[in-house]
């Protein structure tokens, strides 16, 4: 079992940045790819970032692609999304999220409000 535990949003204007960091629980985080999603008033959960266990392939949404990036600390057990040039687009609800296809696990944290005013 793995406890995420996301933290960094908040209210923005556009053009601005966030980072945003998700916490994991116990010792077994470097072995799980870890992904940022987000889910938007009315609209579905959307991936937007992902980032292998090694770290080395990660993955981005189109509409996100030179404005975010995705970065691990299998040390600090931490996943981080730097946000930058914010858009008004860019507002939701942010999830992470920890997987290993291989052994059929999938974790979720609780989410962090994002809000880019324009």
């Amino acid at each position: 079992q793995v406890q995420l535990v996301e933290s960094g949003g908040g209210l923005v204007q556009a053009g601005g940045s966030l980072r945003l960091s998700c916490a994991a629980s116990g010792r077994t985080f470097s072995t799980y790819d870890m992904g940022w999603y987000r889910q938007a008033p009315g609209k579905e959960r959307e991936r937007v970032a992902t980032i292998s266990w090694s770290g080395v392939i990660t993955y981005y949404v189109d509409s996100v692609k030179g404005r975010f990036t995705i970065s691990r600390d299998n040390a600090k057990n931490t996943v981080y999304l730097q946000m930058n040039s914010l858009k008004p687009e860019d507002t939701a609800i942010y999830y992470c999220n920890a997987a290993r296809t291989w052994a059929s696990n999938n974790y979720w944290g609780q989410g962090t409000q994002v809000t880019v005013s324009s």
